[in-house]
């Protein structure tokens, strides 16, 4: 039987191991070999943010959340939408689908706040159950609100909507193999197999330590 001092150290060894798993998992992104454009996502959560270290990071572009729901809106969009055009990123603005609204009302919400913007990324629309929703609409009504939503929104900005999915919401829906988009998927550190069709971006780390950003941020690659 192993004495006190061998297990006391055994624990400290673990605990150091598993002190440097997550340095390594916080830290870690796709290389850039593979992926030679890089990104993040952010929203109020991410906090403040120093767009010009955020740049020498490596940071290509950014998707900032705007607006959730037909009501909700990002207190930090306005904030991040001016400095990242300062600073030079490309940007692109992000909402929240809620399956307890009604799609063109949050369509018309998005366009009320995001301005129509020649050099912006594709609006991002992103699906995923909320705990303050419990709604789940059959998946053939769902359908018909999203082309609604798109419609909208397209007029708006000019071109076609980025859908950005999680795997459980797909797992029910299949958005991938009913709408005619380009998709976004997500799934830390693995590339992601859940969708019908190729995906064109990959959040590969949603919670990334990157110098420039005081919390973890969503960290996304494009597909070659």
């Amino acid at each position: 039987m192993w004495g006190l001092g061998r297990w006391v150290g055994a624990v400290i060894v673990l605990g150091l191991l598993a002190l440097v798993g997550w340095r390594f998992a916080a830290q870690w992104a796709p290389s850039a070999e593979d992926f030679p454009i890089q990104g993040v996502d952010v929203s109020a959560a991410t906090r403040a943010v120093d767009w010009g270290t955020a740049k020498a990071q490596g940071v290509d572009f950014a998707y900032a959340l705007a607006t959730t729901g037909d009501k909700g809106r990002d207190p930090s969009f306005e904030g991040h939408w001016a400095a990242l055009a300062e600073t030079g990123i490309r940007r692109g603005a992000m909402h929240g689908y809620s399956l307890c609204r009604l799609a063109a009302d949050q369509a018309d919400h998005f366009n009320a706040v995001v301005p129509r913007m020649p050099d912006a990324l594709p609006a991002v629309v992103a699906f995923d159950f909320a705990p303050d929703c419990t709604d789940r609409p059959a998946r053939d009504v769902l359908l018909r609100e999203v082309a609604i939503f798109l419609e909208r929104v397209e007029r708006h900005t000019g071109e076609r909507v980025l859908i950005r999915v999680a795997p459980d919401f797909e797992k029910q829906y299949r958005l991938s193999d009913g709408v005619a988009r380009t998709f976004w998927a997500t799934g830390n550190w693995f590339a992601p197999d859940y969708l019908a069709r190729p995906w064109r971006m990959w959040q590969a780390n949603a919670a990334r330590r990157v110098e420039g950003f005081e919390a973890p941020v969503g960290w996304d690659v494009v597909a070659r």
